[in-house]
């Protein structure tokens, strides 16, 4: 099955980000997982999505931190795949060039050369998407950890969750989230095993599911939805069934493995 290449954005000017948003918002081929201008965090989320690539920007004034300090601690978190990294810097000290590759990236793109965009950025990682992406199932064919791959998980579907408006105060929420999971492992599951984990009736289950999804398509502005959740609706009432849904969500995990 072919994915499309995921990536994590560091970069803490806000029009670079927009420019980034834009390109990528055209593409079928990549999926942003996330954006921040601060080290700290993107290591939490390199940590939590495992992205295939990382487009770091070297000086992180307005977010926090700078680009050699992520690199350096990318490394010493000792992930089971760690993502390639490209550099986007108007830096052009060759020492500070020479500690980024020291410290684990792949390569260093000069927002200085006249040819520098947004687009010629990510193009050069679309032209090694499968270079990468072998490289990232070589290493992955090892066994992980299964608390690793539901932390993981846990966070994708979060982050999903809250793109479309389901709010972790729905009761539903929860319930989607164990009954997606559930199908990741077995295609052949039940609401019933979610119901029993949570000491609730099957009927009560459901409905709180599908009241989640039903609430979300009722409140959240439909292009928000048109964008993230991209299944096909069968449902003559334009609201996913929670079979539908759930199953649209396992589908879109297992592919960011």
């Amino acid at each position: 099955m072919d994915r499309p290449l995921t990536l994590l954005l560091v970069e803490d000017d806000k029009d670079a980000c927009l420019h980034f948003d834009d390109y990528l918002d055209g593409l079928e081929d990549v999926e942003l997982v996330g954006v921040t201008g601060n080290a700290k965090q993107a290591l939490e989320l390199a940590c939590d999505y495992l992205p295939d690539a990382v487009i770091l920007d070297l000086e992180l004034h307005q977010g926090g931190g700078d680009g050699l300090s992520f690199l350096a601690a990318l490394k010493r978190a000792e992930l089971s795949y760690t993502p390639l990294v490209l550099i986007t810097t108007s830096n052009v000290h060759p020492m500070i060039h020479a500690q980024a590759r020291r410290l684990g990236a792949a390569f260093i793109m000069s927002k200085q050369q006249t040819d520098y965009s947004a687009a010629s950025v990510v193009d050069f990682l679309r032209d090694a998407k499968m270079v990468i992406q072998d490289s990232r199932q070589n290493v992955l064919d090892i066994p992980q950890p299964p608390g690793e791959k539901r932390k993981r998980r846990l966070t994708r579907l979060s982050a999903e969750f809250d793109r479309i408006g389901i709010s972790p105060k729905m009761l539903g929420r929860n319930y989607l989230i164990e009954y997606i999971l559930a199908l990741a492992e077995d295609p052949y599951s039940n609401p019933i095993t979610v119901a029993q984990q949570f000491g609730k009736t099957e009927k009560s289950v459901r409905h709180a599911m599908q009241n989640a999804i039903n609430t979300a398509w009722a409140n959240t502005d439909i292009e928000e939805l048109e964008k993230h959740y991209t299944a096909r609706i069968q449902s003559e009432k334009g609201v996913p069934t929670m079979l539908e849904f759930a199953c649209h969500y396992r589908d879109k995990i297992l592919m960011k493995q």
